[in-house]
């Protein structure tokens, strides 16, 4: 994320605390849930197929409504993702093209590993 970008984020993140912190108490506290479900799924998405990193700071956006901590980890994911983005636009066509590979090489497991072992692939 471009520095000017990160601090427009950010500084909007701030903004919608001030307004969040009128609401009522049964809202901010459904909404200190809600981060914390959308967190937890996310970590699962990491190392599952899924926007994992996505999700993740999604779920921590919502809970820097509520709390700093939550922010400045949020802060650091940002910059985190900031940093991979810029590593794979350097990336060469040999290394996107391996890594492309690898990942088509990871679902066709997982779906042979499912249809092996029986396992459902929606769950019922």
């Amino acid at each position: 994320m471009e520095p000017n970008s990160r601090g427009r984020f950010l500084d909007g993140v701030k903004e919608r605390r001030e307004r969040h912190r009128e609401r009522s108490k049964v809202v901010r506290a459904a909404v200190v849930l809600a981060g914390f479900v959308v967190v937890l799924v996310g970590l699962a998405m990491i190392p599952l197929p899924g926007p994992g990193v996505l999700v993740t700071a999604a779920g921590l956006a919502l809970l820097a409504l509520e709390f700093v901590w939550a922010e400045r980890v949020l802060e650091r994911t940002i910059d985190h993702m900031g940093k991979a983005t810029d590593r794979v636009k350097r990336a060469g066509l040999a290394q996107r093209v391996i890594l492309g590979l690898l990942g088509v090489l990871v679902v066709a497991a997982a779906l042979t590993a499912a249809y092996a072992w029986d396992v459902p692939l929606v769950p019922v």
